[in-house]
């Protein structure tokens, strides 16, 4: 067989599998409900074999699926590969007729693939994140309103994958938490490293707020944590990362800003927050933040070494009386 012809890389590549990632899907199992679309999936469309597929940068990897053995394939075989190009449903008639997939094995050996259809899993920020996917062994094609159906039933699975994320971010700001930082941190400084682009990182507190939970009571000082995250959030990119680590800290992932840039987005927000109205507004206490702040250094060999270096730039902004952004940009 002649070799079949690359998979096609979406124009939002990288903020793509950026997105994917801060799922935490790769690698999960599937549950009841993932289970339950495909059997209601297959229940409606009639195929042997249906799957939530994720693609990733070298493979698709299935969270379920049902009439396939195995858990994922490469990427350049893959068929959801192609879909997530298309905010459509792509369609298929026969894989033998079509010049993209004829030489493909998943086609002329198992599972024998001839008619596939692919709904894109489109998170809310735009990004096809993988595909609802349908196979038969035998051509066919689908109706409008077919395929109108199996880009809801995308939708419904979507909407799940939604839920297990909310379950794992804070209830107060919404921010995923320490272990979810951890693990897209170690990512992210990967992807620096291997593409050769700037990373930053703050850490910050909200000072004195323990005096707020006293004055005011819990709260109004989670309404403050809330105001302070929702104006941290409109200092971000989309690629930006953040998380809170503990009761007023936080950490703010700078996705290609170098020490000056970011230093200035730390000192703006500095100065946002402490203008900015609350609870407070009108008595004698004045909100603000203290910062620490690096960027990744080329003798860097770990994600933690970012976050020992920022820690201890924000142990210094409080040793010097806080309501500033202290910065580290070089091994001590």
């Amino acid at each position: 067989m002649a070799p079949y012809p690359d998979f096609p890389v979406p124009v939002d590549e990288d903020q793509r599998l950026r997105d994917l990632e801060r799922y935490g899907l790769l690698e999960a199992e599937s549950d009841e409900h993932f289970d339950r679309i495909l059997d209601l999936t297959t229940a409606i469309f009639q195929t042997p074999i249906a799957a939530i597929s994720l693609v990733q940068d070298d493979r698709q990897w299935f969270l379920a699926q049902r009439g396939l053995e195995v858990r994922e394939t490469p990427r350049e075989m893959a068929f959801c590969a192609h879909a997530i190009v298309h905010d459509d449903v792509m369609v298929v008639p026969d894989a033998r007729a079509d010049e993209r997939f004829r030489s493909n094995p998943l086609v002329y050996a198992g599972p024998h693939i001839r008619f596939y259809a692919g709904a894109p899993l489109q998170s809310p920020e735009g990004h096809n994140l993988g595909t609802l996917c349908i196979i038969d062994r035998e051509p066919r094609d689908l109706s409008p309103e077919h395929r109108e159906l199996l880009h809801r039933l995308a939708q419904l699975a979507m909407r799940e994958l939604e839920l297990r994320l909310l379950a794992h971010l804070c209830p107060v700001t919404g921010l995923p938490t320490r272990h979810t930082f951890l693990s897209i941190g170690s990512r992210e400084f990967a992807r620096a490293r291997r593409d050769h682009h700037s990373l930053a990182l703050l850490l910050f507190d909200v000072d004195n707020l323990r005096l707020i939970n006293n004055r005011w009571g819990h709260g109004d000082g989670d309404l403050v944590l809330a105001d302070v995250v929702q104006l941290a959030r409109t200092f971000l990119q989309e690629q930006d990362f953040a998380a809170r680590l503990g009761d007023g800290e936080f950490a703010l992932l700078l996705v290609g800003l170098d020490g000056d840039q970011a230093m200035a987005l730390a000192d703006g927000l500095r100065t946002a927050v402490a203008h900015m109205p609350g609870v407070h507004t009108h008595s004698d206490f004045h909100l603000h933040i203290s910062g620490g702040l690096t960027v990744l250094s080329p003798s860097d060999r770990h994600f933690t070494d970012l976050i020992q270096r920022s820690d201890r730039a924000l142990e210094l902004a409080k040793g010097n009386g806080r309501n500033q952004i202290a910065c580290l940009f070089h091994d001590l």
